[in-house]
């Protein structure tokens, strides 16, 4: 099960348009097939997304569904820096259940 972590670095002054951007569009990345995770959180100058999704297949189609271009099309003006997305997998270590995501 892919976990995504996507940072989105904000100009100064318009971290709140891009938090706005995903509170639109992130209901419809909920609805979508294999989304078991999609939270968003942030930080002073950046938002990070972290998703879990429930196969490959689910996390290429949200990559190229309408939801993410709708997001990606809404912040483009916003980004200080080209959004970083890191596609991982679990790596077990240290006790059981606080190693990772709750669906991985």
């Amino acid at each position: 099960m892919p976990v995504v972590v996507a940072t989105v670095r904000t100009k100064p002054g318009r971290r709140e348009d891009v938090l706005a951007a995903f509170r639109r569009h992130t209901p419809a990345v909920h609805a979508e097939p294999g989304c078991l995770l999609y939270a968003v959180h942030s930080g002073e100058d950046r938002v990070t997304v972290i998703e879990n999704w429930a196969d490959q297949a689910s996390l290429d189609a949200h990559s190229a569904g309408p939801a993410l271009e709708a997001i990606d099309a809404e912040i483009a003006e916003a980004l200080a820096a080209p959004v970083d997305v890191a596609v991982l997998q679990p790596v077990p270590a240290g006790e059981p259940g606080k190693d990772r995501l709750p669906q991985t």
